[in-house]
């Protein structure tokens, strides 16, 4: 995820690990180590590509190499030529901070932070410094609700260019958590918000835009999109209400969509082999389109209509064009459309399925291998595919594991033994899974057919973010803090 070559050196490493690299800015060499370049490494897949050994039983204190401050957030942190980049929030939230840090022993590279002016209003757990940084080795590119796509310069620091993205709107004032990825030479950044949801590809080097496809029948998500290549063609395959789409990376243009997605999509994709894998829950069943959630939500007087002062003031006007009879009020059939697209009215409940990739045209008869309805994955939390096994956990640490290749089941609604809620997605390598809570604690498991807890480990503040591997190395951001743990 074009390539500049950077100063590195070569230090021994103990364990069997052979040599890891790490950059100094002297001498020249075009070896480097393993990357995790964006929000759950490449292309989101969650998986280490090296086989280097992790650990199982680690803390805060316990085999932490090292830490460092970032302020308040929420974003990943993310791996690149020896360098971990991170955001947070400074100067009393009045500021972005984008940091750099060495990978090897957390020396501070620089740092840069950005005026974000009036916040818009958001949701706990989520914080304004949500979005995970990507990077092609050369820039890193972060996104920020009220600056937009913002390109940095990941061996010095500095600001390359800002690329303007309406802001975003949400009815259920969730915020923006919407993160970039990179794919040959664009920037690609789906804003599915409950205003304007759209597709954007900006040049690399430029920022200049390169095309934007909007996505009107979307409501609110925040999945990640994903490089899907099958059947002789490559496309961006993005997860939203009711549909799973492939675009074409050169313009834009949709190619192909699969229709067995539910109302919310929070979770991004995982693909292996040309297939796509998905979890998710969307809150109610098949009949529960978004008119229940928002009279849950906004209907403050509980009368089973919606005013226009019980409605975000950045949905007025379209409050005004549903308003049909002029009465002021949004009920019966005026509420139906409002907010969600009349060719779009999917509703609730759970799913997890794989989508064959490389179709074109409506693929929903053609290309869905398999789905399971009657699971229990989570609303918030992506899954992992490692090995032939499809992984997923949710709220109060109830797990549960497939067979790719058909869908059966290996365990269903087993707890790991860690309470609470859970945000991050898992991650996995060197034959573990690792599975974050809300509350602090990490559980690892034994990749495999059967559920296995190795070990629970506190990381001592919330976490809400997705960790990283990257050399034998995890990077662990809890709410305020960057931990880097290995078993050096």
């Amino acid at each position: 995820m074009s390539e500049r070559v950077f100063g590195w050196r070569v230090s021994a490493c103990v364990a069997g690990l052979g040599l890891f690299l790490a950059w100094t800015g002297a001498g020249m060499s075009s070896a480097r180590g393993e990357d995790w370049p964006q929000f759950r490494g490449v292309n989101s897949s969650g998986v280490a590509t090296s086989s280097a050994r992790l650990p199982v039983e680690f803390s805060f204190e316990h085999k932490m190499r090292w830490q460092a401050p970032l302020g308040d957030g929420v974003s990943c942190p993310i791996v690149s030529r020896g360098r971990v980049f991170a955001t947070g929030m400074a100067d009393e939230l009045r500021k972005l901070a984008v940091m750099a840090f060495d990978a090897a022993d957390g020396a501070p590279l620089w740092r840069r932070e950005f005026e974000v002016g009036k916040l818009p209003r958001i949701t706990p757990p989520n914080s304004h410094a949500s979005s995970t940084p990507a990077t092609d080795g050369e820039r890193v590119f972060v996104y920020f609700s009220t600056l937009g796509l913002l390109a940095l310069d990941a061996r010095s620091g500095d600001h390359l260019w800002t690329a303007p993205v309406q802001q975003p709107a949400y009815l259920m004032d969730w915020g923006a958590a919407s993160s970039p990825i990179v794919h040959d030479g664009k920037v690609i950044f789906c804003q599915d918000d409950d205003l304007a949801p759209t597709l954007y590809a900006f040049d690399a080097k430029t920022g200049q835009l390169a095309w934007k496809t909007e996505r009107p029948d979307m409501l609110a998500g925040y999945a990640v999109p994903v490089i899907c290549e099958a059947n002789g063609q490559t496309d961006i395959v993005v997860s939203g209400s009711g549909k799973l789409k492939g675009y074409n990376p050169a313009d834009g243009s949709e190619r192909w969509t699969c229709n067995t997605l539910l109302r919310t999509m929070m979770t991004s994709p995982v693909v292996r082999d040309g297939i796509i894998y998905i979890s998710c829950q969307s809150y109610g069943d098949e009949k529960r389109t978004l008119k229940f959630a928002l009279l849950e939500w906004l209907d403050t007087n509980q009368d089973g209509a919606l005013a226009k002062d019980e409605v975000p003031q950045e949905f007025h006007k379209r409050f005004a064009v549903s308003d049909k009879d002029g009465d002021g009020i949004l009920k019966d059939a005026e509420l139906d459309t409002a907010f969600q697209s009349p060719e779009n009215m999917v509703g609730g409940g759970t799913t997890i399925q794989a989508v064959r990739g490389g179709g074109r045209g409506d693929v929903t008869s053609t290309h869905l291998l398999w789905n399971l309805k009657n699971t229990s994955p989570s609303n918030m939390v992506s899954p992992v595919v490692v090995g032939q096994q499809l992984f997923i956990v949710k709220r109060g640490g109830i797990s549960s594991s497939f067979d790719i290749t058909k869908g059966d089941t290996l365990w269903k609604m087993s707890r790991i033994g860690n309470l609470g809620d859970y945000y991050s997605s898992p991650i996995a390598g060197d034959g573990k899974i690792y599975v974050t809570g809300e509350n602090g604690f990490i559980t690892v498991l034994a990749q495999g057919e059967k559920l296995e807890v190795l070990a629970r480990n506190d990381m001592g503040e919330p976490c809400v973010a997705t960790p990283a591997i990257a050399d034998g190395r995890l990077y662990i951001r809890t709410r305020e803090k960057l931990f880097c743990i290995s078993e050096q």
